[in-house]
């Protein structure tokens, strides 16, 4: 989602250095990205606000003597390590009574922006229109390393499903739905590869044991190095509105991106080879983690003939 705001700073700055504070897990992902430089390590919490570190990871940043400091989230905790840092430009939506953490301060126009991905480039100046778009790199020998560690061929194209999502049940298609995908695509001998994280894997367990051998459980087994690089060499994608949906999407695979209780209209797959599944069921999206009215229809009532029909128009 930020990359592109990446690329607009990139292209608007000669021999411009983008260092990026993030969480450990995310640097792969970072380090696959052309405009980012180097990436810091963020040891912070989800929720936790450890002002000491913070402000000891901004007094350390100082010697970066950085021009800027673009703050994405909108909590009031996100905005100190740059203010520590004594940056002197701190960017950032308003948000949380940031007003002397931030000295430039954006107002969000939602209607203006509906898009996640717009309301991040838009911190780089007006947007013109242009299509935002994201790349990883993966080259042809990261993607035969990644096949190789997992006992697959090194001409392998897999179709791969990511039937996770970190945020919860509520934007995940049913395990049953997967697995009567799966033995559409494939077979004991090519099975379809499941990724995602540890947190994933017994629901990749079950979509295996309702298979009958036509899917194989990677999460949680693999690095997202190799994630990313598996990705890169499949023919087909299908998975819910995920971060891996996203990974997918910016290595321009054919896939099918599956919407219940998000919204397409807010954090699309920046794919014009992604093919959208939403069934629009009127109390959708709810933005819940798990479905508020008990009978989940935007998710269980997607049968997996509609998302093979979509499937069959990508590939």
């Amino acid at each position: 989602m930020a990359q592109p705001l990446f690329q607009r700073l990139a292209r608007q700055y000669a021999n411009l250095e983008i260092d990026v504070l993030a969480p450990p897990w995310v640097a792969p992902l970072l380090s696959r990205m052309a405009e980012v430089t180097r990436v810091i390590d963020s040891p912070f919490r989800h929720g936790g606000l450890d002002w000491p570190t913070r402000r000891r990871i901004g007094e350390q940043l100082r010697s970066g003597h950085y021009a800027q400091a673009i703050v994405l989230p909108n909590s009031w905790k996100s905005a100190l390590v740059p203010f520590h840092a004594r940056i002197k430009k701190r960017t950032g939506y308003r948000g949380e009574g940031r007003y002397f953490l931030l000295n430039d301060i954006h107002k969000l126009d939602k209607a203006k922006h509906p898009e996640l991905v717009q309301r991040y480039a838009a911190l780089a100046g007006p947007l013109d229109g242009s299509r935002l778009e994201a790349r990883l790199q993966s080259s042809r020998e990261q993607q035969v390393a990644a096949l190789s560690a997992h006992g697959l061929p090194a001409d392998a194209q897999p179709v791969i499903f990511c039937p996770g999502a970190e945020y919860g049940p509520a934007k995940r298609w049913p395990a049953e739905h997967y697995a009567r995908l799966a033995q559409r695509y494939g077979t004991p001998d090519a099975p379809v590869l499941l990724l995602g994280s540890p947190k994933d894997a017994p629901a990749g367990d079950e979509i295996v044991a309702q298979s009958q051998g036509a899917a194989r459980n990677l999460a949680g087994k693999t690095t997202l190095f190799e994630a990313i690089d598996l990705l890169a060499a499949a023919r087909l994608v299908v998975s819910n509105d995920s971060g891996l949906m996203h990974v997918a999407a910016a290595l321009q695979r054919p896939q099918v991106a599956l919407y219940g209780s998000s919204s397409p209209e807010y954090t699309p797959p920046m794919n014009d080879r992604a093919k959208i599944v939403s069934l629009g069921v009127e109390c959708s999206p709810c933005f819940e983690r798990v479905c508020p009215l008990g009978h989940f229809k935007c998710m269980r009532d997607m049968k997996p003939e509609l998302v093979a029909a979509a499937a069959e128009q990508v590939t």
